[in-house]
């Protein structure tokens, strides 16, 4: 599916996420949304499932989450009753941890980290669910590439890549939150940024 990215996004503009998913909704036939249930996560994870109940939720896991990150997991995803598919690296993070550890950044194994933690396990899931149509919690203001996606991109396979509340600030969400009684979660880790503004590299 051809779209006209630039005129689609000065359209959907001032639209609310619910007025976007609903957009997106009509155009999908086989959508997901991804989430690893970092902060604000929650806060898709509720817009989407309440338009589209038994969405396909893929959580791609590195093994490396906070105990208070799966405690949180296990919380929404009952409270939600979400769709999960759970995905995760070949090897334990037990077994890595003795072979290769934690790459700094800066190391040329952090490549080969990545690429195990996170890039396969996402790219196995989208190969076997084959989606259209991908709901994820990206905004604005998070990274320089988050700063030029827009509220809808797409990928060079025609995957059509939505971000409801792309526009939204960490105030906003909160009160989003606050209202539906959703409960939030920081304590967060990600093996392969380390630090918040770095880019997650999951882009296809």
């Amino acid at each position: 599916m051809s779209l006209n990215l630039g005129q689609i996004n000065r359209d959907l503009q001032g639209k609310s996420p619910l007025e976007i998913i609903n957009w997106a909704a009509s155009l999908a036939k086989s959508p997901v949304i991804t989430t690893n249930f970092r902060p604000y996560e929650v806060a898709i994870l509720k817009a989407v499932t309440d338009v589209q109940k038994d969405i396909k939720v893929i959580w791609c896991d590195t093994g490396y989450n906070t105990v208070q990150t799966y405690k949180h997991a296990e919380d929404i995803i009952k409270k939600l009753n979400l769709n999960i598919h759970l995905y995760t690296p070949k090897q334990t993070a037990a077994h890595r941890n003795v072979v290769l550890g934690i790459p700094s950044v800066e190391d040329p194994k952090h490549v080969l980290f990545t690429e195990q933690v996170k890039l396969e396990p996402f790219a196995r899931a989208m190969k076997e669910h084959q989606p259209d149509v991908w709901f994820t919690n990206l905004r604005k203001g998070q990274t320089a590439f988050r700063n030029s996606i827009g509220i809808v991109s797409q990928s060079k396979d025609g995957i059509i890549k939505v971000s409801p509340f792309y526009h939204w600030t960490d105030k906003e969400l909160d009160s989003y939150l606050i209202e539906r009684k959703l409960p939030n979660e920081f304590s967060y880790f990600d093996p392969t940024k380390v630090e918040s503004n770095r880019e997650c590299g999951l882009h296809i």
